[in-house]
């Protein structure tokens, strides 16, 4: 999954995507609205954590770009402010959810997770090919009855080569689902990745290269 956090509280925006990326989600993030709708432009997004009250461009005027857009990108709008009449009015402007401050990051992450559903195609809550089963709400993964212990990117290239459903997913494709932008596209990360999964997931192999396309499972 990936998400956008956009918050003007510097220490608040990085706390919440170094948690999120500690779930396994690819987090970008930004502290004002001009730079969010610059991003929201150049990338696809499945979840934009949005601070409402925003420098520059205010978060409402963000939502409305976004919807806009007409992309699949869910909206999770943040706010100072828990009054009835605020989180009516954020809900109108486009938002799909609505979560005052301070909040309690358990339920900021089940919250980010739910709208991550709602930007995809529905798919099973647990995914299962070739031996392998993944359930992300637990963060678990088993091959056959064995359990599998993966770091964050591991579990995340995982997740997103069982929703390929057995097509081709490049290493641009991980790439943008597994990494944030901050990532160089010419590193070997996602080669290095693959690697180390494959060698935690075991024999006999599951995961196939395609010579210039990318893997498959």
């Amino acid at each position: 999954m990936r998400v956008l956090v956009v918050e003007d509280e510097q220490l608040l925006a990085d706390t919440v995507a170094v948690g999120l990326r500690r779930q396994a989600m690819a987090v970008d993030v930004v502290y004002d609205g001009a730079a969010a709708t610059e991003r929201v432009d150049l990338n696809d997004y499945d979840v934009v954590v949005l601070d409402r009250d925003l420098p520059l461009v205010h978060g409402d005027d963000v939502c409305r770009h976004i919807v806009r857009l007409g992309k699949a990108t869910r909206v999770l709008m943040l706010t100072a402010s828990g009054d009835v009449s605020d989180r009516v009015e954020g809900l109108e402007i486009g938002a799909d959810d609505y979560l005052p401050k301070p909040f309690a990051f358990s339920e900021l992450i089940a919250r980010v997770r739910a709208l991550g559903r709602r930007a995809t195609p529905p798919l099973p809550p647990v995914l299962e090919r070739s031996g392998i089963r993944l359930d992300p709400n637990r963060r678990e993964v088993f091959r056959d009855d064995r359990q599998i212990n993966l770091a964050p990117k591991e579990f995340a290239v995982l997740e997103v080569l069982l929703r390929g459903d057995g097509a081709v997913v490049s290493a641009e494709q991980l790439l943008e689902k597994a990494w944030d932008e901050n990532t160089d596209p010419f590193t070997n990360v996602v080669r290095v990745t693959v690697m180390t999964l494959r060698r935690k997931l075991g024999d006999p192999p599951v995961i196939t290269t395609v010579p210039g396309a990318g893997y498959r499972i």
